[in-house]
């Protein structure tokens, strides 16, 4: 077990604990809230995406390529990073604006991408009760521009620790808006077709999910889609609360869910690589 690998993180990251925590999917939510606010990131995924025929099947590909980031072998790393790149660098859409025909691996879209990912991950993990310090929130933010190298960004430009991102976030807010294919995506989020079996589930619990997810966003993305929210207060304590209840299913029936990567993590690197988040502490 000494030397298998441990991929790009490994347990001694603090990517390796709180990518492993349940609240993860409501942040997952957050940043799809979050990422299509860009007029030209949103456009990308309107006209190259099966999302609303697939939704789940996008949503299972998604946390399948995060989830090999962080917890699969550098290989298996690497290799899904080529073949993000590969279907990216053939994609174009329309420019909503100009018409301008632009590509998928610009780099001002990829990094979109990645930072509201991260800030989305980040937030809301910790509003829940996931505790990190200031200097571990860095630690988080920096590791990942591990990632934005195998989605084809240069590390060199990307957030490395809290302040950055912060400061990311402020220098492109006026490119933001909701465009008509954010409110496409919004209402999509609210109410996702589902089989008929499924509608009382999506009533009782995904309602749940998106409310609070749209609820954890920032405040200026509560505007621009003209939808309040609750006081940041109210906010955390529903954060805490969701994070509290679903802590309290044992890791190891959570981790039964496909794409079972930290189960197999675990089973290559050994018993000692089970995410444990209070080793943070």
């Amino acid at each position: 077990m000494t030397d298998a690998d441990p991929g790009y993180f490994g347990p001694d990251s603090v990517t390796w604990q709180l990518h492993s925590d349940p609240m993860m999917w409501i942040a997952g939510v957050r940043a799809l809230y979050l990422q299509a606010l860009h007029p030209r990131a949103v456009r990308g995924v309107m006209q190259n995406s099966d999302f609303r025929q697939d939704a789940w099947g996008r949503l299972m590909r998604t946390a399948d390529f995060v989830g090999t980031l962080s917890y699969g072998t550098k290989e298996a790393a690497e290799q899904a990073g080529a073949r993000v790149r590969r279907i990216h660098a053939r994609l174009k859409a329309d420019d909503p604006e100009t018409g301008e025909r632009f590509g998928i691996d610009d780099p001002e879209l990829l990094l979109w991408v990645h930072c509201a990912e991260i800030d989305s991950y980040l937030g809301v993990v910790r509003r829940s009760g996931f505790r990190l310090d200031d200097a571990q929130a860095d630690r988080y933010v920096g590791e990942h521009r591990v990632d934005a190298r195998l989605v084809g960004l240069d590390p060199a430009g990307v957030p490395g620790t809290v302040a950055e991102l912060a400061a990311y976030f402020d220098s492109i807010r006026s490119r933001l808006a909701a465009t008509s294919d954010a409110r496409a995506v919004d209402d999509f989020l609210r109410r996702p077709p589902v089989r008929p079996l499924l509608v009382p589930a999506r009533a009782l619990v995904w309602r749940r999910v998106a409310a609070l997810a749209y609820a954890s966003l920032p405040p200026y993305a509560h505007e621009l889609y003209g939808r309040p929210a609750p006081a940041a207060g109210t906010v955390d304590r529903r954060l805490t609360l969701a994070g509290t209840a679903l802590r309290r299913i044992p890791p190891t029936v959570r981790w039964q869910l496909p794409p079972r990567h930290i189960l197999k993590a675990v089973a290559r690197l050994g018993p000692q690589a089970r995410p444990a988040p209070y080793t943070l502490r």
